[in-house]
Order: structure tokens, then sequence, then C-alpha cells
């Protein structure tokens, strides 16, 4: 199922405080608070522009959409109702934090046409919660996750990798909640640490050292391989390239292709597994593995890392393309 959206950015715009890791303005590159004249704009343009609307959603992202000042939020609501429904748009989409969900939010984001809602989780350690001062609880995000399904709203949960005070343990112990919770999208953030920040400042005086960016591939990977396995939409991992965040960045674990470097590193674990249990005559005489048609890239990952990687043991390694294989699967021809 490909996942598509219309983004309307309110950069900053309804969070109750600034979380040690947040700069919306950086992340996003925009400066501008949207009114009901620029949900108009953009919808009237996209709807001259694609051919399946109905298979888009209208995405409010970048600040906590249920904690705006509320007839702001109804303005941007209003205006894009019309563009939902009939030949228009499925419906709306938008992020808040796990504690700015109830009941009477709820009511009336249905009411407008609203089809999903991404709660940002960060973590479900609430030591990290604490140390990067969200300001809810791993309870909150159960809560508003079980309250949101109640409303037949599709559910996502973001994640963070990396923060302050978190370790691989809490990294495992927060996909394996998330995982839990089943929702049906997820987006994978490891930790950029952006200037002007609380984590810049943790980062800058030594107190806060992230681990290294092998660990934050592989962590990641782990993460995409589970919620496959469980039928969960990964629809983001890593931030997405922009000249904002590498020009504001101080550390971390941003790359332009962080995505590309998860999957390679899952399927270098899937052939690893299979050459270990094969003898030095197979290996030498090289190996060739099947893929579903459209990963061989994946497979050799960036850059061709994989195959460098497995030459660099021995073993000379190709691939070929196959229908009917799954999604992070190599099988062995």
């Amino acid at each position: 199922m490909s996942h598509s959206n219309i983004s309307i950015f309110v950069p900053h715009v309804g969070c109750p405080h600034k979380c040690a890791f947040c700069d919306q303005r950086t992340i996003t590159g925009k400066q501008d608070i949207p009114r009901a004249d620029d949900v108009r704009r953009i919808c009237t343009m996209a709807m001259e522009q694609i051919s399946e609307p109905k298979d888009t959603e209208i995405a409010f992202f970048g600040g906590s959409f249920t904690a705006i000042p509320k007839d702001h939020m109804l303005e941007l609501l209003e205006a894009a109702k019309p563009f939902i429904g009939g030949s228009g748009f499925k419906g709306i989409r938008c992020s808040t934090r796990p504690d700015c969900i109830d009941d009477s939010v709820l009511k009336l984001l249905k009411e407008y046409g609203v089809t999903a809602i991404e709660l940002g989780a960060q973590s479900m350690s609430d030591k990290v919660l604490e140390a990067n001062e969200r300001g809810h609880t791993a309870a909150d995000v159960e809560n508003a996750a079980r309250l949101i399904r109640s409303y037949g709203i599709e559910l996502g949960l973001q994640m963070m990798i990396g923060l302050y005070k978190s370790d691989i343990s809490d990294e495992r112990q927060t996909v394996s909640k998330i995982n839990a919770l089943r929702p049906d999208t997820v987006r994978i953030y490891p930790v950029v640490i952006l200037e002007h920040t609380r984590l810049a400042e943790l980062f800058h005086s030594g107190e806060y050292q992230p681990f290294d960016f092998e660990s934050a591939v592989s962590l990641s990977a782990e993460a995409m391989q589970i919620f496959h396995e469980s039928g969960i939409r990964v629809i983001k991992c890593g931030l997405h390239a922009s000249e904002f965040v590498e020009q504001d960045m101080v550390g971390g674990f941003y790359h332009p292709a962080f995505r590309e470097l998860c999957e390679g590193r899952i399927y270098r674990s899937l052939i690893e597994t299979v050459i270990e249990r094969l003898d030095d005559i197979q290996k030498e005489s090289g190996l060739t593995f099947a893929v579903r048609r459209g990963c061989i890239s994946k497979a050799v990952g960036h850059k061709r890392e994989n195959v460098r990687y497995f030459a660099g043991k021995g073993v000379k390694i190709r691939f070929i393309e196959e229908n009917g294989l799954p999604l992070y699967k190599a099988e062995l021809r």
C-alpha cells in the first residue's frame, strides 16, 4: 500500500513546551504559520496535479496539531474539509503529542474528516522521556493509542533512536512496546542534534555522548524488520534530506540515504545467516541470492557496501530478481 500526502507544516505551533531535541523550524525548513488561505491554495494546486486524489491525505505536520489554539485548529480544518471525500482527498492526517488526545478532541477530528493521527511517542522509557523534557509518560502513549483506535482512526507512532540517556536496552524496549501497540504506521527518526537546542548544549558540554553511527543504523534496521514482520508499515526512516538540517546539525545520526543504509543492513544480516551454514567450498565458488523484484539495490547496499563487505570476508556474491519473493527475503540459488 502506497503512502501519499500533501504536507502542510505548522512549525512548533501548539507544543506546550520545547523538547530537548526540538527545533521544528530547522527540521521543516518552514518559518510561516499557515492560515486558511494557505490550506485552500495548497489543496487547490494539489487537486490540479494529482490524478488519484482519493489515495492522498492532507497532512498537518510539524507541531502538535491538537494543542494549537482551538480557533486556529478549526480554521485549518474548515479550510481542508471541502477537499475531503467524493472526488477529493481520502482524508486528513495530523501529528500530535500523546497527552493532547482525549474524547472531545477525537470527536471533533472525526467530524472534520481526520482519518489518521500520528503520535510523537519518541521513547517508551519514562527515564528517557523525562531526560529529554517530553512532558508525558509512556503510559500516555499507550492510553492515547488505544483511544485513537477506539474511534476507528488510523494510528501512527513516531520514535526516536539515540536520545539523551537512552541506551541499547531502552531502544529495544521502545521498539517492543510500540510493536505491541500494533500501529498502522511507524516513523523512525534517529536523533539529529541541532544547534540552539538543549541537546546541543548537553552535547557541547560532553554530558550527552550519543552512541556511534553504526549502532544507530543497526538498531534502526532491527526495528524496521520487527515492524515489517508484524505488518506495520515504516513510512519514514531518517530525516528527509534538507539544507536546513545539514546547516544546523552539530551531531547525531543524519544521512541523506539513512533508510537505504538500514535496508541494506537488513539484507546483510539475512545473507550472513545463510552463509554461516555453508562450508568453505560452497563459499569459494561464489554465491547467488534471489531477492524480490525491484530490491537488488537494497540487497547490494548503499554504494555496494554489502558486496564489498562479503568480498572482504572472501565471499563473492551476486543477486538476481525473482517475482513472488517477499520484501526482506534473500534465498540462495
